[in-house]
């Protein structure tokens, strides 16, 4: 005798053992669940941010000023590479060419890891290894509009 969810699932697929659709709904689950933790952090705290924004002040403004790095004001939303009169490595420049504008998660992963994203970037950053942090970060840079 079949159990509930097996019973559940017998008859929705003439092919399946219903085994097979309990294994891919508990996957889907499973990737719902995952993307939906992955999320949660995209709604960053932009106080918290500013604090965390405080090890990029070495090589970035938070306005439209190039320093050793891009200007960072107006980033969410502007396609990578076009910081005016900014001189990009030739590496960020190829990756720029076919970059969507910065979101959430374009700049999730670069902060996560610059050199990951953009090998032989200039940018010597490390980056943000804290989920928390980085989507603080994020919070914050969209105040920078």
């Amino acid at each position: 005798m079949p159990c509930g969810l097996l019973a559940y699932t017998e008859g929705h697929n003439p092919e399946s053992n219903g085994v097979t659709d309990v294994i891919k709904r508990a996957i889907l689950v499973g990737v719902a669940l995952f993307a939906g933790a992955s999320l949660a952090h995209a709604d960053g705290d932009a106080a918290k941010g500013e604090a965390v924004a405080k090890v990029c002040m070495a090589c970035h403004a938070f306005d439209k000023t190039n320093k050793v790095g891009p200007g960072l004001g107006g980033i969410v939303g502007r396609k990578p590479g076009t910081a005016d009169a900014y001189n990009y490595s030739d590496a960020f420049k190829k990756y720029a060419a076919t970059a969507a504008a910065w979101d959430d998660a374009t700049l999730d992963a670069y902060l996560k890891d610059p050199k990951a994203v953009v090998p032989g970037t200039k940018m010597a950053f490390a980056g943000v290894k804290d989920d928390a942090q980085r989507a603080d970060l994020i919070a914050f840079l969209k105040t920078k509009q």
